[in-house]
């Protein structure tokens, strides 16, 4: 008798064959699109730079007129990095928001996964300095501050020779001794 699983998968409703159709037809789709959104930066990033920095007409210049054009264009290099940190700066802010934000959502979801810890071996002296910071200075020796137990020694009886344990014990004197004990 075989046994039947509680829970079955059920059949798809899409054969393999079709469904590996509809991948690679996917595949192709966003690969041409990926395509045509790299030609389309390509020909705006030429644009703005055409807009932005118009072509130098050096013909015909002064030694003074070429060196005015120069300070003039180390400034507008200037405020170009200005603005290309303060940007990057907002960037930067923005995705450490973002990241926060989305990890805020994630712990609201419930779906938070603990990370495997790893055992490390710490010494004493360690923990409390990572627990206390710099306020511990010198080492704490836990052994030292210990209460010390002493066990009291059971007696035990040493082992004579039976003939004259048999010698004392005999007579009214032995039983007393017997039940003294």
């Amino acid at each position: 008798m075989s046994q039947i699983p509680l829970f079955q998968k059920p059949k798809p409703k899409i054969s393999a064959s079709r469904r590996l159709y509809l991948k690679m037809a996917l595949l192709k789709k966003a690969m041409t699109m990926l395509e045509t959104d790299k030609e389309e930066k390509k020909a705006e990033r030429k644009r703005v730079l055409a807009e932005r920095v118009p072509p130098l007409s050096l013909s015909g210049l002064s030694l003074q007129d070429l060196q005015n054009m120069c300070k003039e264009l180390a400034q507008q290099t200037d405020t170009v990095d200005e603005e290309r940190y303060d940007i990057g700066f907002k960037v930067s802010k923005n995705e450490v928001e973002i990241q926060e934000l989305s990890q805020k959502v994630f712990e609201l979801k419930g779906k938070m996964k603990r990370p495997n810890l790893k055992r490390v071996r710490v010494s004493a002296d360690a923990m409390m300095s990572a627990l206390l910071g710099a306020k511990v200075k010198e080492s704490v020796d836990f052994k030292a501050n210990l209460k010390t137990v002493k066990k009291e020694e059971e007696k035990k009886e040493e082992v004579t020779d039976w003939r004259k344990n048999v010698d004392a014990m005999s007579g009214m004197d032995g039983r007393k001794k017997l039940f003294d004990n």
